[in-house]
């Protein structure tokens, strides 16, 4: 005896169907997992055999194997009991499914029958959409996640005892009777009371939105007294089941107002200026300046600015939630408001780009079309730091396992604040406050950012403690300034729309030549800069990204002298410090 259903796992953050295949033979009673499982799965066994014995069916008595295929893919996790269980089920005869609807089941069973929820529910609901699923059926727990995608049917499921329809929804077969073409469902007189009995108990377990106690169960289901070995149980449709609705997603407007506004802020207008150009093109920044300067406050609002996600990038967003089991069921709707991760810097280099036994997104895919905030940047381990370059060039990290190979996304703006020496008031020196760090003591703090990693980041900015601030009566507010950026982005959504991107920071080679043309006395200024500071070929493109940026700030498609000399001025390590850092 042969069956098939299908079930689905995470593989990264995407999703992955496989096909669980069941054969029961003559032979031993015993049960093999194979086709890579991990331990999870082959403990599925336990779970599934208690489960189903506790449901009131009868665990097959023969040898049975199931293969989970493709059988050349590692599978982790728990989210294929419910698929195991039911391929059990129907392969014995015990429940017939639907004739020609196309499932996907997705859940933990645990040992009374209920089904628990997994992660990453969102990618696999997304695959069976793309891949022509008529209906999913999942823990009631993960229904908030799933009716996000939308086009396919979302059927919540707390029992496996809820596959059990209504008497009106389904029909009672006894093994070896013969079917009246007449009737709706196959009849034995002697065991009518019986069946009576048992659609009662369905009745009432599917009714009640109180878990049955165990010790209950017995009572309820049977353990296979009620519903017997020779019975057969015939599911025609899920119309019984809790269809979860669809809820549009909702406006964030009000999200974005409650947060906090750079009202608060006062004076540091250059800063502000530095980070609505850094939001308008996603750009990477840095601000370096003494303690109590507000580096840190001003980088904590810089959400407050940045442009809602699109539906695509939500969706993306979404998803690396859900794999990474972070997702909030309350949440209505997909993820609108773009993330804000801030380590802390003792944080491990597999705790920021991924990794573990079962990989993980780290710190900077969880900030994925957001922002990662590292905030005191000379703390973190030169180690750790390291790791960042490759995934701000590439906007993406990939974790090598024996087995398997890992790609998550990792497009994020970092931001980042640092003290200029251990004391922090190296350079702003006042009466009241000296710096006492020996010039051998700075050079060992800034040493441990690289110049590798300083190429990378566009706005290098220094911020000093605000003057006359008591007698500034307004502040510029996070309404003007994120009017500002969406006005920019407008402009890159326009230029960019037939492009496989949409913000000037991912502009590169041919692109960046074509988009980023510099008027003749723009050109030989940056020339001229290259050779005084000794600039890198990379400070130079980015020079260039950063020019069109604010060109499009200053609604100017021309990019002009004013626009380069301004892009000159935040790479201040370069200009300031030409010996901050080491190779």
């Amino acid at each position: 005896m042969y069956g098939k259903l299908h079930g689905a796992c995470l593989y990264g953050i995407d999703g992955v169907l496989i096909e669980v295949e069941t054969d029961l033979s003559n032979g031993l009673p015993q049960t093999a997992i194979i086709g890579l499982p991990d331990s999870a799965i082959r403990e599925a066994v336990e779970r599934v055999r208690a489960a189903i014995k506790n449901c009131g069916f009868k665990y097959p008595s023969q040898r049975v194997t199931i293969n989970l295929a493709p059988a050349d893919l590692r599978k982790e996790g728990s989210s294929f009991d419910f698929a195991i269980a039911l391929g059990l089920l129907t392969t014995s005869g015990q429940v017939v499914l639907p004739a020609g609807e196309r499932t996907l089941f997705i859940g933990e069973l645990a040992l009374d029958g209920s089904i628990r929820p997994v992660n990453g529910v969102l990618s696999m609901v997304d695959l069976a959409k793309r891949e022509g699923f008529h209906s999913v059926l999942l823990p009631e727990e993960n229904a908030g996640e799933a009716r996000l995608i939308t086009g396919i049917r979302i059927y919540a499921v707390r029992h496996l005892m809820d596959l059990i329809p209504a008497k009106d929804h389904g029909q009672y077969a006894i093994e070896g009777q013969s079917k009246d073409p007449n009737s709706n469902y196959l009849s034995d007189p002697i065991n009518d009371e019986l069946t009576n009995q048992v659609t009662n108990q369905v009745i009432k377990r599917s009714n009640d939105p109180a878990p049955i106690p165990v010790s209950n169960q017995a009572e309820n289901h049977g353990q296979g007294k009620r519903i017997t070995a020779r019975q057969q149980i015939i599911i025609h449709a899920y119309d019984h089941l809790p269809q979860a609705d669809q809820i549009p997603m909702g406006e964030v407007k009000e999200i974005i107002d409650a947060m906090e506004d750079y009202s608060d802020v006062l004076g540091q207008l250059h800063a502000k200026r530095a980070l609505v150009i850094a939001a308008a093109g996603m750009h990477n920044i840095v601000l370096i300046g003494p303690p109590g300067a507000g580096k840190t406050m001003l980088i904590r609002r810089l959400p407050s600015i940045l442009p809602p996600l699109t539906e695509k990038e939500a969706l993306e967003v979404t998803k690396i939630y859900s794999a990474a089991g972070k997702w909030k069921e309350s949440s209505p709707h997909l993820m609108n408001i773009r993330p804000f991760r801030s380590p802390h810097h003792t944080i491990s280099a597999a705790g920021l780009v991924g990794g573990g036994g079962i990989p993980k997104p780290g710190e900077i895919s969880l900030a994925h079309r957001g922002i990662l905030f590292l905030d005191e940047l000379p703390e973190f381990s030169r180690h750790v730091l390291e790791v960042l370059r490759q995934p701000l060039e590439d906007r993406n990290v990939t974790i090598s396992r024996s087995r398997a190979v890992f790609k998550y996304p990792a497009h994020f703006l970092l931001a980042a604040s640092m003290n200029p020496c251990h004391c922090g008031f190296f350079g702003s020196d006042t009466q009241h406050q000296r710096c006492t760090c020996s010039p051998a003591a700075v050079a060992r703090y800034r040493s441990r950012i690289s110049g590798p990693l300083l190429d990378r980041i566009d706005l290098q900015l220094e911020v000093s403690q605000p003057k006359d601030w008591r007698e500034e009566k307004e502040s510029l507010s996070s309404t003007e300034m994120r009017r500002q950026v969406l006005a920019a982005q407008a402009i890159q959504i326009h230029r960019y729309s037939k492009l496989p991107f949409s913000w000037n920071s991912e502009l590169s080679g041919q692109m960046l030549r074509k988009y980023a043309v510099l008027e003749h006395n723009a050109a030989e200024l940056l020339d001229q800069t290259m050779d005084a500071l000794g600039l890198s070929m990379r400070a130079y493109d980015r020079i260039l990204k950063l020019s069109r940026t604010i060109a499009d700030l200053n609604q100017s498609e021309k990019i002009t002298m004013s626009h380069v000399a301004e892009a000159i001025q935040y790479r201040n390590m370069d200009r300031a410090h030409a010996s901050f850092s080491e190779e």
